[in-house]
């Protein structure tokens, strides 16, 4: 699949669909693609011997049973560690503990789900890991198939500088700009940088998503994938306004929803 095949609206499994399986996890993937979505969203760091992991943090501290940077450790050391220690299930036990859950490679999620559209947040800024990320997509002529994000300016700049043919989305800046551009009134001069505005339906007072920000991109060619929801009430508003995507931590909830719209 290409990045921009499929049905809309989009359905992200936010780092896998992270209220059902330990996030950013081969199982947490499994259980988000089971759960009704068409897309993973996740976000990756490297070790320190050049290896392009899945995990959200910096640190390996929140999300599993040890301590410390992931840009510290070695591939080894970090598959010593219990991705699915701290993962709390309902009734308040774990599990996933002790199950022999791993922070995986981005190389064994492109292994796993192969066709499978991603979306890929590069987090670690220094020491820069864009080439590796490149690289690995290519060992899997994955390309097509992937949208690189990244919140920070610089680390999506040197994106779109290494892999001017890869879809991006925007960084914080980016969208600073879109907002400038459409409360200024110069959008006739706005260029967007990226295809997707992958936002949060709020920033502080400002309105994010609305029908004339949907609008707007829509008529500059971009789309709307809005973040991270998880309430079916929010949900449906936000397809009521026409958004392209929603990025959800339960999929299941929003699979049937849009099967109650006849969207799938």
């Amino acid at each position: 699949m290409r990045y921009l095949d499929g049905p809309r609206p989009r359905l992200f499994a936010h780092r896998g669909g992270s209220r059902i399986a330990p996030e950013n996890t081969i199982e947490a993937f499994t259980a988000g693609l089971a759960a009704g979505a068409d897309r993973l969203e996740m976000d990756v760091h490297a070790t320190r011997d050049g290896h392009v992991v899945v995990l959200h943090d910096a640190t390996v501290d929140r999300t599993t049973d040890g301590k410390g940077a992931v840009r510290d450790m070695t591939l080894a050391e970090l598959h010593r560690l219990d991705a699915g220690a701290r993962f709390a299930g309902d009734g308040g036990d774990f599990p996933y503990r002790d199950r022999g859950v791993r922070v995986p490679t981005l190389a064994a999620v492109l292994e796993a789900f192969p066709g499978v559209a991603l979306n890929i947040e590069i987090k670690q800024d220094e020491p820069a890991i864009e080439q590796a990320v490149l690289a690995v997509l290519d060992r899997f002529a994955a390309r097509p198939q992937v949208l690189l994000a990244a919140e920070e300016a610089r680390i999506m700049t040197r994106i779109r500088a290494a892999a001017p043919d890869v879809l991006t989305s925007f960084s914080a800046g980016d969208v600073l700009e879109f907002v400038t551009a459409w409360h200024g009134g110069t959008l006739d001069a706005y260029r967007p940088p990226g295809i997707a505005l992958q936002i949060p339906p709020s920033f502080g007072d400002v309105q994010l998503v609305t029908a004339e920000s949907v609008a707007i991109a829509h008529g500059m060619g971009l789309e709307v994938h809005v973040w991270t929801i998880d309430d079916p009430a929010e949900m449906a508003a936000l397809l009521d306004l026409g958004v392209d995507a929603i990025m959800t931590d339960v999929p299941q909830l929003a699979t049937s929803l849009l099967r109650e719209r006849g969207l799938r």
